[in-house]
């Protein structure tokens, strides 16, 4: 039998350099080779320019786009990837002149989503953004969008219909809309009975591979642990798991999607019911790979998105983690901040201690007597609160702890 073999696809990564973005070229150029490798394609050549502004036609200059061809033809290039956002027009010239398939860095992350998507709501919301992103791109492509269509090897749950007609396009967007909001009443649910519980609740955010689910998946017994790898975007469904603080008190914990440069609006907008697991939150951590050596652009990427999604004024820990695998030098910017390796063996303490020492600056003080005869309340105390002292009298028991400010009225009922 004759074995045949998936050979990846080979590709040709572009960039330009202009006066706007030279300041973060190199790394969001860096981190395009990532991405590459992270959707499975074989990265065989890159093309650099620098330019005062992009050409309106072919982005790159005519003698640069003669060398990028001519690369094409030498090297067996089956698609050439852009660092930045081509207009529908470039895309069409583009690949009319080079002959080979043409994406950008929004497509390319895209189609990593689609990779990555497991849930139903997950594979919805890429499938909606990426028909959206597709539709202008119609134009002049006639019923078949050729090699558009497919982005990175063809995959992703929307492919097969993206090469529909932007009428039908349009009426899919909106079936996906009414299937996203049936879902997104179930999470209102959810999140109404998450409320309702007083569960304090900790989102996890960060940069794309900084280490939120390696967190997570260490504060939880393996039954419980989530996929996690070294790559871009291994998470994207929001995963919610109770975390025991100290003693019976434990709290909501939520990893999401990690954020990323030029992070394409059209995902923004599909994924905001999955941010919002994040925005409805009474306590950030905004966790940073330390080991990263372009971690300070990182920070600001995430902090700017924070600010765009309404989520700066939720109070912050900041971590910066994989501290065993930074430089010797290293120094960090955002202060005050947790150093950790989570994947040390005293890491998930750390981390614990670090939650319980922000619990304590949110909470509120309190002192109650609870009669021997509503003994029975006492565990429930504990479930809601984090008790100092409990010292038993002869006829009461004299409680002292902390509350959250949200929770204080459930003390009077005791």
């Amino acid at each position: 039998m004759i074995k045949i073999e998936n050979k990846a696809e080979r590709v040709l990564l572009v960039g330009l350099e202009t006066y706007e973005n030279a300041a973060n070229f190199v790394s969001t150029f860096e981190e395009l080779a990532s991405l590459a490798k992270t959707a499975g394609v074989e990265v065989v050549g890159v093309a650099v320019q620098k330019l005062d502004k992009p050409n309106a036609r072919t982005y790159v200059g005519t003698g640069k786009l003669e060398e990028i061809a001519m690369t094409v033809d030498s090297r067996e290039i089956d698609t050439v990837i852009f660092n930045s956002r081509l207009s529908p027009r470039q895309n069409v010239a583009l690949e009319d002149e080079l002959g080979v398939k043409v994406i950008d860095r929004m497509q390319l992350i895209l189609d990593i989503f689609a990779l990555r998507a497991r849930s139903q709501e997950g594979m919805l919301q890429v499938e909606q953004a990426q028909l959206s992103y597709m539709k202008p791109r119609l134009a002049g492509r006639g019923v078949a969008l050729s090699r558009q269509a497919g982005g990175i090897g063809s995959k992703g749950p929307g492919e097969s219909r993206l090469e529909l007609d932007r009428r039908h396009i349009e009426e899919r967007i909106e079936d996906i809309d009414r299937k996203l909001q049936k879902i997104e009443k179930s999470r209102d649910l959810a999140r109404k009975r998450r409320l309702e519980s007083g569960v304090f609740k900790v989102g996890l955010v960060g940069y794309t591979n900084a280490g939120k689910s390696s967190i997570l998946n260490a504060l939880v017994n393996e039954r419980q642990q989530q996929y996690e790898k070294n790559e871009l975007f291994a998470t994207l469904d929001a995963t919610t798991k109770l975390i025991k603080v100290k003693d019976d008190f434990s709290v909501a914990l939520t990893d999401t999607v990690g954020f990323i440069q030029d992070l394409p609006t059209e995902l923004i907008k599909a994924f905001k019911s999955t941010l919002e697991e994040s925005a409805n939150v009474d306590l950030l951590v905004h966790v940073i790979d330390a080991s990263n050596p372009n971690h300070e652009a990182h920070e600001q990427t995430v902090l700017h998105l924070l600010s765009e999604l309404g989520m700066d004024k939720i109070p912050q820990l900041v971590v910066y983690n994989k501290m065993d695998l930074a430089p010797a030098d290293f120094g960090y910017t955002l202060t005050p901040a947790l150093e950790l390796s989570i994947k040390s063996e005293q890491g998930p303490m750390v981390f614990r201690q670090a939650i319980l020492q922000e619990l304590n600056k949110i909470f509120v003080r309190f002192e109650i007597e609870l009669p021997y005869d509503k003994s029975y309340l006492l565990p429930e105390l504990k479930k809601i609160s984090l008790l100092d002292n409990v010292v038993e009298t002869e006829t009461s028991y004299q409680i002292t702890g902390k509350i959250s400010p949200k929770l204080e009225w459930k003390l009077e009922n005791l």
